[in-house]
């Protein structure tokens, strides 16, 4: 069966809330809104301003967790700094998720690679989760969107080295390249599972650097901006969000290309798609 993908080209705070209203959804509870807060010195990054109208109108709280290697947010005190100088703790309620220990361990019974996902111990303080992604390049999975975000997005410090290290959190930069990939599809998963399927996603391809916004020094946007997608299928809004690259006329689009095809950044997908959690088919709804 075919999901369903909206999609406007305008880029704005407006459309964001326009297009998760269209999406049709009710998150019940308290929400979680999993953004990106951006590496110190990355310029590509969505602002909190960009976000505001969305996160008021679901009255959530900005979740983050901390990374797994040196950076601004690779500990809680450097990551809450950093929270607090891009703008999120003035904004929003703010809740980093692994500032804590211990880790909330969630079961992967059906993974392809890993068969469980750290994340941090606040995720149990919601009962929902709002996922705001900036749709671009990554240096290792390619591109990075919606299952980033549910994967290494919401794991934890550690979990995000489980998750790299496809489950040998010691192999964080020298796994095998697809389990590293099947375990993010493994990791988001999850986190699917453990919100029983109350999340939905939006992705924003503006600002589209080959670079994640976890690199410090990113290249600058190599393509022009397409638009706004959302779906609550995050397997659905990645696959279109990659057919809109390619079927653009952006000469760009090599250069951002080469980096997704390099990584083989599909196979995310490919692997999300036979866990079943979604559908690589859809219907894309222009507004």
């Amino acid at each position: 069966m075919k999901s369903t993908v909206y999609f406007s080209r305008t880029i704005t705070p407006e459309t964001v809330l326009e297009l998760y209203k269209r999406v049709g959804k009710t998150l019940p509870g308290k929400v979680a809104v999993k953004v990106h807060s951006g590496e110190k010195g990355n310029q590509n990054f969505l602002r909190p301003d960009f976000w505001k109208p969305m996160v008021e109108y679901v009255d959530g709280t900005v979740v983050e967790c901390n990374t797994a290697y040196p950076g601004a947010r690779n500990t809680t005190k450097r990551h809450q700094k950093l929270l607090s100088t891009h703008g999120w703790t003035q904004s929003f309620p703010v809740d980093l998720l692994d500032a804590q220990g211990p880790d909330k361990e969630l079961a992967i019974p059906g993974g392809k690679v890993i068969q469980k996902n750290y994340v941090g111990k606040d995720i149990e303080n919601y009962d929902s989760m709002l996922v705001l992604s900036h749709f671009k390049g990554h240096p290792m999975g390619g591109y990075g969107g919606a299952l980033k975000q549910l994967s290494i997005g919401v794991a934890s410090s550690y979990g995000k080295a489980y998750i790299h290290g496809a489950g040998n959190p010691k192999k964080l930069w020298s796994a095998d390249h697809n389990a590293f990939l099947e375990s993010m599809a493994d990791a988001a998963s999850s986190v699917i599972s453990y919100f029983q399927g109350n999340l939905v996603y939006i992705n924003v391809m503006k600002n589209m650097s080959v670079d994640c916004d976890c690199c410090a020094v990113a290249e600058d946007p190599c393509i022009a901006d397409i638009g706004i997608l959302a779906s609550t299928d995050p397997i659905a809004i990645d696959q279109a969000c990659i057919d809109l690259i390619y079927a653009c006329d952006d000469p760009g689009k090599a250069h951002f290309l080469k980096r997704v095809e390099s990584r083989n950044g599909v196979h995310t997908i490919e692997a999300a798609a036979e866990l079943g959690f979604g559908s690589r088919e859809y219907e894309l709804i222009e507004l």
